[in-house]
């Protein structure tokens, strides 16, 4: 490839493993391509909070976070569509009113409720070990969310989304009806397996984040990539001139992606680079 390329690149599963592992060659493959001229984005449902040293130090042009609700490029914030703090409030009360322990995602941080470390350790082990990973008797939450706080205020005026976790399926039906006009999800598992429910703006998603971008930058989008694992990402594959699944990912993505690429720890994302002649 030639031309330099902008490439969007989710981060959970696709960048690092589910226990947060980054590959050597995945730093190498980012490093090179951008030495080439190409622009590299990361763009995760990961608030600003949660875009560790580790990663940023990676180097990158600009990330998107909250599955598309923030915006950053070469250090400066570009867009910022928080949940009006009235409504944050109003979801955290039915979550408190229904029992269901949560955590606040806010570009400031992570903030667990009241029993959401003690609660959520088993269903984190699922969600870890269903992504292939094992865990053994020394696992903790704090593995995943290692600067969770615990015991703030959860109303807060920078808060992309807010994730609970489902005690029922039912819970997220629940939800659903309750929050309309919000963008109501769950992650962790398929259908009545997910485990955790989340909910955010409604109308933002991953390739409307990509869509501002192109406006902003006048980026032409025959000349962008796009690389994912989940359905999440989907949208943004769809945008994207190429889009690529990681071997490790679901199959919904792998059916629709242009190309599939080997799994994150088998130096997928250096390859899928390799392959289109981005290194």
């Amino acid at each position: 490839m030639t031309e330099p390329w902008y490439v969007f690149i989710d981060v959970d599963g696709t960048l690092v493993d589910y226990s947060n592992n980054l590959p050597d060659s995945a730093v190498t493959a980012i490093r090179q391509a951008r030495e080439n001229g190409h622009k590299i984005y990361a763009v995760t449902g990961r608030s600003k909070a949660e875009m560790y040293d580790y990663i940023l130090d990676i180097g990158l042009d600009g990330y998107v976070g909250g599955n598309g609700n923030y915006i950053e490029a070469d250090g400066e914030a570009l867009m910022h569509m928080a949940i009006p703090t009235e409504d944050v409030e109003r979801i955290v009360n039915w979550l408190d009113d229904k029992g269901l322990e949560y955590y606040i995602e806010a570009n400031s941080g992570l903030y667990g409720s009241t029993n959401f470390k003690e609660r959520s350790k088993e269903t984190i082990r699922q969600y870890v070990e269903g992504k292939g990973k094992t865990t053994d008797d020394t696992f903790e939450v704090s593995d995943v969310f290692p600067d969770m706080i615990y015991g703030e205020n959860p109303v807060r005026d920078d808060v992309n989304k807010i994730s609970f976790i489902l005690e029922t399926y039912n819970d997220y039906l629940e939800a659903v009806d309750y929050f309309d006009g919000f963008q109501v999800n769950t992650w962790g598992g398929k259908g009545e397996q997910a485990l955790f429910g989340d909910v955010a703006r409604g109308g933002i998603n991953k390739r409307t984040a990509l869509e501002f971008l192109q406006e902003h930058h006048g980026l032409d989008p025959k000349f962008t990539m796009a690389v994912g694992d989940a359905s999440v990402d989907i949208p943004m594959l769809e945008f994207a001139e190429v889009g690529v699944a990681v071997g490790s990912g679901g199959d919904e993505i792998k059916a629709m992606a242009d190309y599939v690429t080997d799994a994150v720890e088998d130096d997928g994302l250096y390859n899928a680079f390799k392959h289109f002649g981005l290194i």
